[in-house]
Formats: structure tokens, sequence, C-alpha cells
């Protein structure tokens, strides 16, 4: 093909650049469930995982989470009851990204099983402890 030939390539400049996390977002439903974890955080089989680890730290879980906020809305969010007590600055960072968002706390275990109703999870290089969130999709009118 000569260069005339070859098609134009117009490629998204801004928002999520990640192919499959796009896709996973733009297909969100109203009260569909949704998971931003730790590099560690086992996803239950059946969930597609969204695996953005790099290395330890890389990204970390707020370089996701800004970015999933700035192209979602969340109408509802659930937390381990441990992060209260393990990782008191995430979870203020959380509450206060999510401020309209109702939140519901739960032991770590069952965030653990109820993380297999989510459509997708995001895997981060997140290794603070109880870091992770599941996020329920609200409605834009």
């Amino acid at each position: 093909m000569t260069e005339k030939e070859l098609p134009e390539v117009i490629m998204k400049k801004r928002g999520i650049l990640n192919a499959q996390l796009a896709g996973c977002i733009a297909g969100l439903g109203h009260k569909d469930l949704f998971m931003i974890g730790d590099a560690g955080m086992p996803i239950p089989e059946g969930v597609e995982v969204v695996d953005l680890v790099l290395t330890a730290g890389v990204p970390t879980f707020k370089q996701v989470m800004e970015a999933v906020l700035d192209e979602t809305y969340v109408e509802g969010y659930y937390l381990a009851h441990e992060i209260r007590e393990f990782n008191p600055e995430l979870e203020d960072y959380i509450k206060d990204c999510l401020k309209e968002a109702e939140v519901e706390y739960m032991p770590h275990e069952d965030l653990k099983r109820f993380s297999g109703k989510c459509r997708f999870a995001i895997r981060t290089g997140e290794f603070s402890p109880y870091p992770s969130v599941v996020l329920r999709a609200g409605v834009v009118y």
C-alpha cells in the first residue's frame, strides 16, 4: 500500500485510553456493578478482569479511581469494614470522591464473594490494606 492508500487513523486523545477498560465502561448499564481492586484481590471466576497492574504501586488505586470517575456516574458503592481500621486515609479519599453516592460496608470476605456479581474488575498495582471497592453504576439524565 502506498501512503495515499492508507486509511486515516483517528485516535482517542483523552480520557481512558485502555481499549478494554473503555469498552467495559461504555457497556455499563444502570445498577451494574464493577470493582476497582488491589493487585492481590482475588477475582471470582466468570468476572472479566481488566488487568492494569504494571509493578507494585503502578498504577495506584487513586489514579485508576480518578480516571474511572471521570467517565462514569456512580450511585452507590461497597467497602470492606476493615478499611476503617487498616486504611482510613483511603476510605476518606473514596468517600470524598463519592460524596453523593450511598455506601454500604460488609466484611472483607463478604465483599470478595459479592464481587462475583460484578460485570468486570479492574486490577491496580495498589498494595495497601483493603483498597477494593465495588461500584454501582448510576444513570445520568
